[in-house]
């Protein structure tokens, strides 16, 4: 048994995170009679997690630096609440050896691995040194001390390109950047290191030969502290957007047993070389090369490379326990109190297809959004229709929303995660968009809608999206989001119309046409509404009409027929006057333009401001008064939800001026910069 496995139980839990993961934790805890002790900072006094647990303490501050990232804070918190042991989730400190030691020299029990492991592992250049001594297959790269921009570049002239350049430390998708020529290079060393420094703490940096068109498939690992590991399969992790997952899924469509065997092994090999206990995540890309996929029964597979170890669980775990039945929550306390595994490889198996799909506060251009949840309703087994419910196994929400809640510009801009577990691959990617359509969150923007159309395009039903399935299909799926929105306008307008929204009527039926003028987008909609009697309404939009009715629901929601369609409709009013409405699986955005000129308003190919998007901090300006930009070029750097974004010009111009500064803060709407007219 090693020198991190504690000698008694685990009776008062200290979870140092926040949201959904935290949540999560707690079920499991909870029912193995587990107390459980909660953290928060002062964005998240009225979260759910803290609502939970069996006690909470408050941290202070805000941002992640002043509360979840303060290793003094935790282990006073601990000791404050009387707690023997610490579970670190995922993000944060998970993957900081510092914290793991600390707590260990606190006495307490620590939910994951050893801290020479998390050093090994959790540095991506050291795990490729580790990994080439084991015969992992690897890319050839740079993994040297010398971070100079001169060394750097002379590695990658060395290389060649396309290449990566990563964050030596951390995860999640952050510090990565791909070069495709040698002209990228600086721009992309300047901002992975800047991202790196921000999220870790640590500027380090590697280059790698990039694969333009592979699989992200990662392999779950488990090891105990008697020596064993065993492997519980892989999950395909290929559509992302800014290298960060968006739907996850297992078993992969291009994984076939010999393949799973061989990756299984190579992911057991790294670990037990690393001396690893508790629960980890080998990643690879899988090159997609010219090969047919799924692969056929027995033909192998393509070849596979390793990019790294996360030394914690993923985000993702629930898909693989829908697969196996297990709770690997319960793997981990269990191995923390010194328990060797309770399954050998011969005894994991795997059952039917589970997907599951992130939902983040963003639009469809992937852009966070803060707000408040006006409306949440999750969607549950039984909302489902016995179709859509015929090949589904089970339905699985992991979320922190509530009704009132504040999403913040401090941390990630994930909401939760929803699983489908089905009997095949298309029941369960049936049951997901069902499900995703009976979800109701209202008040800001989010995925839901991008994530069902993701679902439900041709190249990913097929089982064949790789890495670059958004570069490639996101505009198309972005206007099939925009011709969904534009076919349910008009009931979405009726639905707010008799909801009490824009323009609403009044409680006594009127004989007479009723003008509505709403703004959708840069369009203002005319539209007259007749009532006819017995609930009836005549619409006139344009040169059509359309019969329609419009009752309200005991849920609340509007039931919206328009020429024989019906539509579930919710609505509610947002804090900058527009509605946001819920058509079924499409969201809807609209303002009241009784008083809008019909041409609606300027377009942002000609506007002379440019005002934040988003909360946030601003990192970079990379232009100033007088300057000459093009389409497209990158004026300004804000950081908001752990991410940076680029601000770039919507048209050739010359800039006026300029009104914010590095480390300035940021809110939605506010001026940044004016172009010359």
């Amino acid at each position: 048994m090693s020198a991190t496995t504690p000698t008694t139980n685990i009776s008062r839990l200290l979870i140092a995170n926040r949201g959904e993961i935290a949540r999560r934790i707690m079920r499991t805890a909870h029912r193995m009679g587990i107390a459980t002790v909660a953290v928060y900072s002062d964005a998240d006094a009225q979260a759910l997690h803290v609502q939970e647990a069996g006690s909470a303490v408050a941290l202070g501050g805000t941002l992640s630096a002043d509360s979840y990232l303060r290793i003094d804070k935790l282990l006073a918190a601990a000791k404050a609440a009387g707690a023997d042991a610490v579970h670190p989730g995922y993000g944060f400190l998970s993957e900081n050896p510092e914290f793991a030691q600390a707590v260990l020299d606190a006495g307490l029990t620590w939910v994951g691995p050893p801290p020479a492991a998390i050093r090994a592992l959790g540095n991506k250049a050291s795990a490729k040194n580790l990994a080439l001594q084991q015969n992992v297959p690897c890319l050839s790269g740079y993994q040297g001390p010398d971070q100079s921009d001169t060394c750097l570049t002379a590695e990658a002239d060395k290389l060649g390109y396309p290449l990566m350049v990563k964050a030596a430390a951390g995860g999640g998708g952050r510090g990565m950047r791909l070069v495709l020529e040698p002209s990228q290079l600086q721009a992309a060393l300047a901002s992975a290191r800047s991202e790196a420094l921000s999220s870790f703490g640590c500027g380090e940096l590697l280059l790698e030969r990039a694969l333009l068109n592979p699989r992200h498939v990662e392999v779950q690992v488990f090891a105990d502290a008697h020596g064993h590991c065993i492997h519980l399969g892989e999950r395909d992790c290929s559509v992302q957007r800014r290298h960060q997952k968006l739907i996850e899924e297992s078993p992969s469509p291009a994984v076939n047993v010999d393949l799973r065997e061989r990756m299984g092994a190579c992911a057991v090999a790294l670990a037990q070389a690393a001396g690893y206990v508790g629960a980890g995540t080998v990643e690879f890309l899988v090159d997609a090369g010219p090969h047919p996929s799924p692969f056929p029964e027995g033909e192998g597979g393509n070849p596979f490379y390793l990019m790294e170890m996360n030394t914690r669980l993923q985000v993702e775990h629930p898909v693989t326990e829908a697969l196996t039945g297990l709770d690997l929550v319960e793997w981990q306390l269990r191995i923390a109190q010194g328990e060797p595994l309770p399954l050998r490889q011969d005894e994991v198996t795997f059952q039917g297809h589970a997907i599951e799909v992130r939902l983040c506060a963003e639009d469809d251009n992937f852009t966070p959004h803060t707000g408040t949840v006006m409306q949440f309703r999750e969607p549950a087994f039984g909302t489902l229709s016995p179709g859509e419910r015929a090949g589904v196994r089970a339905l699985r929400f992991d979320h922190a929303i509530a009704q009132g809640l504040a999403v913040t510009p401090f941390y990630d801009s994930m909401l939760g995660k929803l699983i489908v577990h089905g009997a095949t691959r298309a029941e369960a990617m049936d049951g997901l968009m069902a499900a995703l359509a009976g979800t109701q969150v209202l008040g800001l923007p989010t995925n839901r809608a991008f994530l069902a159309a993701c679902l439900a395009h041709p190249v990913f039903r097929a089982g064949q999206a790789l890495i670059p399935f958004l570069a490639e299909h996101g505009d198309d799926i972005r206007k099939t989001l925009q011709d969904q929105q534009t076919q349910v306008v008009l009931p979405a307008v009726l639905g707010l119309h008799f909801h009490g929204g824009a323009g609403a009527a009044q409680a006594l039926p009127c004989p007479f046409g009723k003008a509505l003028r709403v703004l959708h987008g840069e369009q203002v909609l005319a539209i007259t509404v007749t009532e006819t009697g017995a609930g009836g309404l005549e619409v006139t939009s344009g040169a059509h009409q359309h019969a329609a009715a419009c009752v309200r629901g005991s849920d609340g929601r509007m039931r919206v027929t328009v020429d024989g369609l019906s539509h579930s409709v919710s609505a509610c009013r947002v804090a900058d006057g527009r509605w946001h409405v819920q058509v079924g699986a499409t969201d809807v955005w609209l303002k009241d333009a009784s008083f809008e000129p019909a041409a609606g308003v300027a377009s942002s190919s000609q506007a002379t401001e440019l005002r934040a998007p988003f909360n946030g901090k601003v990192i970079a300006v990379r232009v100033r008064a007088g300057e000459s930009v093009k389409r497209g070029d990158t004026l300004l750097v804000i950081e908001s939800m752990k991410l940076e974004h680029a601000v770039c010009a919507t048209r050739d111009a010359v800039v006026a001026a300029v009104s914010v500064e590095p480390g300035q803060q940021t809110a939605p709407g506010q001026f940044l910069l004016r172009f010359e007219a």
